[in-house]
């Protein structure tokens, strides 16, 4: 009988109860021999219509039709959302979901004792749930979710005995739920808590008798902790399970969902934590309970951390009906069986970020159903299966980010609306069949050895993104780029692009980004383009276009990045609209350009470039000139150079001489602008070792053959004087073997740049990104982070005054040849002066109170809330620096999203699981090493991640100081070089803490 009455329940249960209430139980009459007679209107009724219109003046009614009928001349059953048993004695049912009212939820609504339904959903109600809803002792259905709602639940809820359907989804409720709901209210069947600020454990205990009705358990996006109750395995009827986005950590949960014949629904992704059998190395007793789940439609499992290889049968072991199997951002690995072609209804498949390997399995292009497959960012290898245009109801396919090889199938599905093959090894041609594809909204091909031509008509009309950069394409630009009345960003950067740039692009009005740099592109730069209203990066660098800047392009009032360098454009550069905000950095390389922005006569150059007349007589001018200047030079040089050769010296002596260019104070040689365009060659691309928002630096090579980089500041603003300032101010005040030192300073009015050793290895950055993947041992990179340690320590605890660093980042840790780390950029950094006996941070140059200091990804969470830079703001950002340096992902990838950060993601992995997170690379480094090795590896890593984490914790009290890090850091050099006398957890003081106190 029970199974009987669950099979009918489970589909109908909630429909037919709430058209019970709100429909069958609002008839507001009887019939008697065919006519429809009138009850007396009952006192109790009297009373109830009175609590109504209490209600209705203690809501916001922010419609004036909302709730007209609602007056003393109305039936009480007539009232909108209202519904009266059938004798019309009591108000049964309140309905008011979408009504577009605020304020408070009126305590009044207590006093509906016999109320079995009230639905407040989906307005803007504010404030508590009031306790007086516990006098309504009858309600078996609260719906208040899709509000504004805050503060607890209500524990006096669980007085509501009879309840079976309770949500409060999507408010702003917080702290814990109460654990009597699931012990009192016997009969709830369905609990929807999701998209709140619910935190503690999930009640562990529930009534015997909620496992004869409990169906649905909505927890999602909360901040809940601990483990999976349970109970829920002796829900013989369980139909949905989602607990996605919280910080739940258990293992998978094949007991609570083996044998579940009604679950159709398990989503457990984004997590902080959960783990397979036998120490996370086992997924098939997890897939042998789901293969027990007959009705299972979806199965959400990503950015968990479970382990394992896939089971080798797991395309007859997932359930036929299955729909959605997402297991991405784990740690899986091995190959993907070849019978996947066996879950036949399949339509999103999600493998990506994990540790698969092999090819793809051709057996995945028997998927008739199949709408979405993504297996990016593995270490899949062989080519892209020549069958996958046969999955007809193929719309995405995502194969980037790993090492796939030969070219695109040439029968790639015409049905296909994004196509992700980016950063792969793919070499031929593109496909002339993309061009069939009507649907395509986005196709990043970029990344790869692609050859030929663009076909075509591949640019349809519906693109919105199209990205081919990084390839080897030539020909024309395709003509149908004019076509794609709603691309938002092209890129075609870094091919062999020729000819001229069709003034049809202008018919791309909703364009933002155009980048067609490093090509061979020839003609002018459209005047059209003005009509791209909201253009924001134009960057056609490198090139060889010519012809005149098109003045208006001061129409595109949301140009931000603007880039001509390096072509063959003449004439006058613009100044004023949006040109008013770029320097000579957007022109650099275009020798015919003038004007105040690059420094060069409009007047010389217009008579040199636009008229011959007085062509003769500057010739004779010239030579006559250039007689008497070798006569001058043949005569003075001698005294000219003794000259020279005085004022250096008494430069070095700290005595200062006017000029062109003033140079920093006191023992710092003086160099010109004209010195630094020659030893840079007129900062030429080949030069050209960075770029970033500061400016771009150049490598240069002096007079006396001193290898030098030249910092160019871009000066945007105020702030730009200010940050050079400030660099000058720090660097000319520290003095540390892991500190960058400045040789000299060149400072005009528009021309600003500082001039540093140069370090051929570059940035930290380029050696861990885009240097060879195997450039870093991990004995280099414990190197590494003890140099920074070091520098940063001596800034904040030693340096004669102490410097906040502010912006600490691998962009900003330059590499000397032996590998010795350097900390620089001090743009944005602080002094703290002490101003009796008290520490005062100060902006060198000016006061930038309230800006928000650093770089995306490694800003501490206090700055955020107004808090003043402080040191241990930059021990967080080295905490950020050093779980980079392990696992080789920036805090700003596109895996950090929904709340996923790079502390959380490690912190999550932490215990046991730490091999998800390091680097591949390092991983390969051990594998062949001696037992002995690989255990000093594990302490390593593990010692570097907990170093990482106890820097990033949320409240800044708790973090370590950089003299504490240095030391740790220190001892971990000297047990890797053979010490293992060596220890590590006393040197921070947290001995006594263990890694679950880390709450940041």
């Amino acid at each position: 009988m029970a199974v009987k009455r669950a099979a009918v329940l489970l589909p109908l249960l909630v429909h037919l109860q709430l058209m019970l209430l709100h429909g069958m139980a609002s008839a507001s009459s009887e019939r008697r021999s065919g006519t429809i007679v009138r009850q007396p209107r009952p006192q109790p009724l009297l009373q109830e219509k009175a609590t109504l219109l209490a209600l209705k003046q203690s809501l916001i009614l922010l419609s004036p039709s909302v709730l007209a009928d609602w007056n003393e001349s109305s039936d009480v059953c007539g009232f909108t959302g209202v519904a009266c048993d059938w004798r019309r004695h009591h108000v049964i049912s309140l309905s008011l979901a979408g009504m577009n009212i605020s304020g408070a939820v009126p305590p009044v609504i207590g006093n509906l004792t016999h109320l079995r339904s009230l639905d407040m959903s989906s307005n803007f109600l504010m404030g508590r749930i009031p306790a007086e809803l516990s006098n309504l002792r009858r309600l078996q259905v609260l719906i208040l979710g899709r509000n504004q709602l805050s503060g607890g639940i209500p524990p006096s809820l669980s007085e509501l005995a009879s309840m079976f359907y309770l949500s409060l989804k999507e408010n702003r409720l917080s702290g814990t739920i109460p654990a009597a709901i699931f012990k009192n209210c016997t009969r709830l069947g369905l609990v929807d808590f999701g998209s709140n600020d619910l935190s503690g454990e999930i009640p562990g205990e529930a009534s015997v008798n909620v496992a004869d009705w409990f169906a649905i358990l909505n927890l999602y996006s909360n901040r809940l902790t601990g483990r999976l109750p349970r109970w829920l395995a002796n829900c013989t009827y369980l139909y949905l399970l989602d607990v996605e986005n919280n910080l739940l950590a258990d293992e998978l949960p094949a007991t609570i969902i083996s044998g579940k014949q009604q679950l159709k629904y398990l989503h457990l992704s984004n997590n902080n934590g959960f783990w397979s059998h036998d120490n996370n190395t086992n997924l098939e007793p997890f897939f042998v309970a789901v293969s027990n789940c007959s009705q299972i439609l979806e199965i959400e499992a990503g950015a968990v951390g479970i382990g394992g290889l896939l089971p080798s049968r797991l395309g007859t072991m997932l359930p036929p009906n299955i729909s959605h199997l997402n297991l991405e951002l784990n740690k899986i690995k091995g190959q993907i069986p070849a019978d996947i072609s066996d879950v036949i209804n399949i339509t999103l498949m999600n493998l990506s970020s994990n540790q698969l390997n092999g090819t793809v399995p051709t057996s995945i292009c028997a998927l008739p159903k199949l709408e979405r497959l993504s297996l990016s960012n593995n270490a899949l290898m062989g080519t892209i299966p020549a069958c996958i245009g046969n999955a007809t109801s193929l719309g995405e396919l995502d194969l980037s980010g790993n090492l796939l090889s030969g070219s695109i199938p040439s029968g790639i599905g015409i049905g296909l609306i994004n196509l992700y093959l980016q950063n792969n090894r793919l070499s031929g041609e593109i496909p002339t069949r993309l061009a069939e594809c009507i649907r395509l909204l986005h196709l990043d091909l970029s990344n790869n050895s692609l050859m030929g031509e663009v076909p075509e008509r591949v640019s349809g009309t519906a693109i919105i993104y199209l990205n081919l950069s990084h390839n080897q394409i030539r020909g024309e630009l395709p003509r149908g780029l004019g076509d794609m009345q709603q691309v938002q960003a092209i890129d075609l950067s870094w091919n062999n692009f020729t000819g001229m740039i069709s003034p049809q692009l202008s018919s791309c009005r909703e364009l933002e980004v155009l980048d067609l740099s490093h090509n061979s592109l020839t003609g002018v730069l459209p005047p059209s383009l003005d009509l791209l209203e909201d253009l924001k990066n134009l960057d056609v660098s490198d090139n060889s276009l010519t012809g005149e800047i098109p003045m208006n392009l001061t129409k595109c009032t949301s140009l931000k990045h603007f880039n001509l360098s390096y072509n063959d454009f003449v004439g006058h550069v613009p100044t004023t609209g949006v040109f008013a905000n770029f320097t000579f950095l957007s022109y650099i390389g275009n020798p015919r350009l003038c004007g105040s922005v690059v420094k060069r006569n409009c007047q010389r150059h217009r008579s040199w470039y636009q008229t011959r007349k007085y062509l003769a007589v500057m010739c004779v001018c010239a030579a006559v000139l250039a007689f008497m200047l070798t006569i001058l030079c043949a005569v003075s040089a001698k005294k000219i150079r003794d000259r020279l050769t005085v004022v250096r010296e008494e430069m070095f002596r700290g005595r200062r001489s006017g000029g062109s260019s003033p140079v920093v104070k006191y023992k710092y040689p003086r160099i010109t602008y004209q010195e630094l365009v020659d030893a840079t060659e007129e900062f030429s691309a080949d030069r050209l070792v960075g770029a970033g928002s500061y400016g771009r630096v150049y490598r240069g090579t002096l007079q006396d053959g001193t290898m030098v980089a030249v910092k160019v500041l871009q000066l945007l603003s105020g702030n730009s004087t200010k940050s050079f300032s400030r660099e000058c101010q720090v660097l000319k005040r520290i003095r540390h073997r892991n500190l960058m030192r400045i040789i000299t300073a060149c400072s005009l009015a528009d021309f600003k740049a500082l001039v540093l050793p140069f370090m051929a290895k570059g940035s930290l950055e380029r050696c861990l990104y885009a240097g060879p993947p195997d450039e870093l041992s991990l004995v280099q990179r414990v190197n590494i982070c003890s140099d920074i340690a070091e520098g940063v320590a001596y800034l904040h605890h030693h340096s004669p005054v102490k410097v906040i660093h502010c912006d600490l980042k691998p962009s900003n840790v330059l590499i000397n040849d032996d590998m010795t780390a350097l900390v620089s950029d001090f743009g944005i950094s602080r002094l703290v002066m002490s101003v009796g006996g008290v520490a005062n941070t100060a902006d060198v140059g000016a006061s930038t109170i309230n800006m928000l200091c650093g770089s995306i990804g490694y800003i501490p969470p206090e700055y955020g809330y107004g808090s003043d830079p402080t040191t241990k703001g930059d021990v967080y950002s080295f905490g950020v620096l050093v779980m980079e340096m392990v696992t080789r992902k920036k805090p700003t990838d596109d895996m950090f999203e929904a709340g996923l950060s790079l502390h959380k993601w490690v912190k999550s992995h932490y215990h046991g699981r730490a091999d998800v997170v390091v680097d591949q690379v390092l991983a390969c480094m051990v594998q062949d090493q001696t037992p002995e090795v690989r255990r000093m590896w594990d302490v390593a890593i593990g010692e570097l991640l907990e170093l990482g984490i106890l820097c990033t914790h949320e409240s800044a009290s708790m973090r370590p100081t950089m003299m504490d890090a240095a030391d740790d850091l220190d001892r971990l050099k000297r047990y890797l070089g053979g010490d293992t006398a060596a220890t590590f957890a006393s040197s921070l003081g947290f001995s006594s803490m263990t890694i679950e106190d880390i709450d940041g």
